[in-house]
């Protein structure tokens, strides 16, 4: 009795003793084979930066189809991860149906599905959206963003592998204190800000803005470059003016002093509006007195208009019904339309961009790392120019074979070490500390000045991401978001969008034509195999001890 009586108090206190541990001592396990919950380096320094009360609310509650059931267990048990490495994390989740019109108001656009359920379509509205609150800064979340799938189940898929992505793009928002500064170049004719807010208004939620004018060059160049260089980034939208000497001087001083640059240029005339408005127009070369800069660098923007057959559509009045006009939404091959690379964090899983009258980029070889961002498909076909270009023409049946010129380079980025444009020529002016070759350094160049052009409807500048007429989506705005976050991050976390995760979806067809069978198999068939085992050990028990 005495040693049962030791075994149970042994028994007790070791329970005890486990219990205190596991309170003292907290490890979370990830057993899945992609390390879904296992939290980034980047990720951690984020987490551990909040020392005060953070509140997550989730949008992400109530009746929803079964498989966008998987985004909110997948967005529960990741925040679970993040609220497990800080204490002051706090999270909600939230049913949205009695609050829809704050939510529209706030920028939470709701989504509309297509649900498929016993084999019948149906249609579903859900707000996949967090709202994070630190302290007096509020950032939204999306998650069910915008990307290249080909279904609605691969679009779910992009949506959980990106999540991490996008709480940690909108923890670092609301943690930082200081933002980088970034530039809009102006004084070469470049692009209205009217037409440049819908990607502006936009950058501005995470950097500083400011525009700079290059005109004082030619009165206190030094003093232009200094102003300049406080700057982290330099944004050149769509100049249509020639530069300087000592603007390109002041440019290239910039870069070899570590300044990071986006360019987005037209080295041809070609303008949409012009187009519409006289039904035809002359296409011709632009010379912005950039060539030789550029080549310094590694790359060149040539003069032939790229012609695409996978192409944007423009509206086009194709008869009249009575006395209103009808309009019909045509492929234009002069506007292609490009996929990313899929191996780049910048163009991971987003949209289609949308060129118009682009010209093809060349690179040289130097010891810059040159990475394609954005190609043509294959059935291209290159312009030169001058040409007079017709609207009338996209009436007129494509001949495939004449469309052969292979992809296309659009969008390059550029990392090294660049050497100055001015190494071993004469300068315009006099410069203090000129230096040679700049320290590791970025840019990206494209070929299209209008890539971050956004439409006006109504005297307002429309969303860059959306046609106002054919109301298609486009990948614009994403592409230069990301390519701003890749030049301006030091800490690695654009390299977030990177992350792949393998969801093992459900073969819907097959489920169904097949429902019969698991029922029984999972319901009847076990019901029965009990009876049966009662059956047969009740009358083995009877005839044993009969």
């Amino acid at each position: 009795m005495n040693k049962k009586l030791q075994h149970i108090t042994l028994v007790f206190f070791g329970i005890v003793l486990l219990n205190f541990v596991g309170g003292k001592i907290f490890k979370r396990f990830d057993l899945t084979q992609d390390k879904r919950y296992t939290l980034s380096a980047v990720s951690k320094k984020l987490i551990n930066k909040i020392d005060n009360s953070l509140l997550i609310k989730v949008y992400l509650e109530g009746d929803f189809p079964s498989e966008f059931l998987r985004l909110q267990i997948e967005t529960r048990q990741f925040l679970e991860e993040l609220q497990a490495k800080n204490s002051n994390i706090r999270i909600q989740f939230i049913n949205p149906d009695n609050i829809r019109e704050r939510l529209i108001k706030q920028g939470m656009m709701p989504s509309q599905l297509t649900v498929e359920e016993n084999g019948k379509l149906s249609e579903a509205i859900i707000f996949p959206w967090a709202e994070i609150s630190y302290g007096e800064k509020v950032e939204l979340v999306s998650l069910l963003p915008n990307s290249m799938a080909a279904s609605q189940e691969e679009q779910l898929q992009n949506a959980i592998s990106s999540l991490e992505f996008s709480f940690a793009n909108s923890l670092n928002t609301v943690t930082q204190n200081e933002q980088k500064k970034v530039a809009v170049l102006s004084g070469n004719g470049e692009l209205q800000d009217i037409k440049l807010y819908s990607l502006l208004t936009e950058i501005g939620k995470k950097y500083r803005l400011a525009k700079f004018t290059l005109d004082s060059v030619a009165k206190n160049p030094q003093k232009t470059l200094e102003g300049l260089s406080e700057f982290d980034l330099a944004i050149i939208a769509k100049p249509t003016e020639r530069f300087t000497a000592e603007e390109k001087l002041t440019l290239d001083q910039f870069i070899t002093n570590g300044g990071k640059t986006l360019w987005m240029l037209d080295n041809v005339q070609a303008d949409t509006d012009s187009l519409y408005n006289a039904g035809e127009m002359l296409a011709y070369a632009r010379d912005l007195n950039l060539t030789d800069l550029l080549f310094s660098y590694g790359v060149r923007i040539n003069n032939r208009l790229v012609e695409d057959l996978y192409a944007a559509k423009i509206p086009l009045a194709t008869g009249n019904v009575g006395n209103q006009p009808q309009f019909q939404n045509l492929d234009w091959f002069y506007h292609p339309l490009v996929g990313g690379n899929p191996n780049h964090p910048i163009t991971k899983n987003i949209l289609p961009v949308r060129f118009q009258f682009t010209t093809q980029i060349d690179t040289l070889k130097n010891n810059i790392k040159k990475t394609p961002l954005l190609m043509s498909s294959v059935l291209t076909k290159l312009i030169g120019v001058p040409k007079i270009i017709e609207l009338s023409s996209i009436a007129n049946e494509p001949k495939q074979e004449e469309y052969s010129n292979g992809n296309q380079l659009l969008a390059v980025l550029l990392e090294g070490e660049f050497s100055s444009a001015y190494k071993n020529r004469t300068k315009p002016y006099e410069i203090e500390n000129f230096k040679s070759k700049s320290v590791k350094n970025q840019m990206i160049i494209i070929s299209d000045g209008d890539l971050g052009k956004n439409q006006i409807l109504k005297g307002k500048p429309y969303d860059l991401s959306i046609d106002k007429w054919t109301n298609q989506r486009f990948g614009n705005k994403d592409f230069l978001i990301n390519a701003v976050d890749y030049l301006l991050d030091d800490s690695g976390l654009i390299n977030l969008r990177n992350k792949s995760l393998q969801l093992n979806t459900l073969n819907k067809q097959k489920a169904y034509a097949e429902k019969s069978f698991w029922q029984f198999f999972n319901i009847v068939l076990p019901l029965l195999l009990l009876f049966g085992f009662g059956f047969g050990f009740g009358y083995y028990r009877k005839k044993k001890y009969s």
